[in-house]
């Protein structure tokens, strides 16, 4: 069976763009064959682009450009903004609120990465989804098991 790339993409600007940005991606996961048998991993790919999109506006102060792609394998989901500013994975204080986004995205996600663009950055996760990993007899697979990151960095690196 051939399975053709569906995509969709969509910018959310930093005034309301995080809630819109839920709708949207929701809306999409609908036509994706395996959205309705999976609704966890649906609601793990809403979250982490909830995460990524406030990423984007808080600590980018950008508007953030989303892009959904399924490819028969991966749910793509990859945010890019306008700040060369990597993000990083940190251990927040108890009771601190915020500083958990990329840790949430690490644990939902079945690997992710950060790609330094011409302008900013994008950061890109994939959800595999558990039904079809089993048809393809991929035994292995840890859904939503640890991410891989495609470039680890210090509070203070840069695409520069």
């Amino acid at each position: 069976m051939a399975v053709k790339a569906m995509g969709w993409a969509h910018s959310f600007a930093v005034s309301g763009g995080v809630r819109a940005g839920r709708h949207w991606t929701r809306d999409h996961l609908r036509s994706l064959p395996w959205a309705a048998e999976e609704p966890d991993m649906a609601d793990a790919v809403v979250l982490c682009v909830s995460e990524l999109l406030t990423n984007a506006h808080v600590h980018a102060h950008s508007d953030a450009h989303l892009v959904l792609t399924w490819d028969g394998d991966c749910l793509h989901v990859s945010v890019h903004d306008e700040d060369p500013t990597l993000p990083r994975q940190r251990e927040p204080q108890t009771g601190a609120t915020s500083g958990r986004g990329m840790g949430i995205v690490g644990a939902l996600a079945d690997g992710w990465s950060m790609k330094c663009q011409r302008h900013g950055k994008t950061v890109t996760a994939c959800f595999r989804p558990i039904a079809d990993q089993q048809q393809k007899g991929d035994v292995a697979h840890t859904p939503h098991g640890p991410a891989q990151s495609g470039i680890t960095g210090r509070s203070d690196a840069t695409c520069d």
